[in-house]
C-alpha cells in the first residue's frame, strides 16, 4: 500500500519540497550505485556514491533552519522548536546510518557489525511509528 504526499508530509514531519529533495538524492544515489557496482565506474568511491544523500540532508538541514526561524518570527515558538528538534533528529539518524554503512564498504573492519549500523535505523523506525500513533 502507497502513502499519499499528504500522509507522508503528517508521519514524516518533512515539506513536500524536501521529500521531493530526498527522492532525487535517492535516484542520484540509484545510478551512482549501479555504476559502482557493475564496475562501469572503477575510480568511483563509495563515500562519492553517497554523496547525493549527505547533500539531501545538508539542504534539508538548511531548509529546517529556514522554516523553523520564519515559525519563530511569526510567533509560533513551539511549533518551531517542535518541528526543527524532529527533522533535526531524523537527519541525524540517518546521517549516521549513512556514514557508518559508508564506512564498512570502505574498510570492511570486523569492528563495524552491522546490529551496530542498522541500530540508528531501529531507533527512527521506533520514533516514526510513535509520531504515526500520535498524528492519527
Amino acid at each position: 500500500m502507497l502513502f499519499s504526499l499528504r500522509e507522508l508530509v503528517q508521519w514524516l514531519g518533512f515539506a513536500t519540497f524536501e521529500i521531493f529533495l530526498h527522492g532525487l538524492a535517492l535516484l542520484a544515489f540509484s545510478v551512482l550505485l549501479v555504476l559502482k557496482v557493475d564496475g562501469a565506474a572503477p575510480a568511483l568511491s563509495w563515500w562519492i556514491v553517497f554523496v547525493p544523500f549527505f547533500a539531501a540532508d545538508g539542504l534539508s538541514t538548511y531548509f529546517t533552519t529556514i522554516v523553523s526561524v520564519r515559525l519563530f518570527q511569526d510567533g509560533e515558538k513551539r511549533l518551531a522548536v517542535l518541528r526543527l528538534f524532529w527533522i533535526l533528529t531524523i537527519l541525524s539518524l540517518k546521517f549516521v546510518f549513512e556514514m557508518l554503512l559508508c564506512q564498512k564498504l570502505v574498510e570492511h573492519t570486523r569492528e563495524l557489525w552491522y546490529g551496530l549500523i542498522m541500530s540508528p535505523v531501529f531507533i527512527l523506525l521506533q520514533l516514526l511509528m510513535i509520531r504515526a500513533c500520535r498524528v492519527n
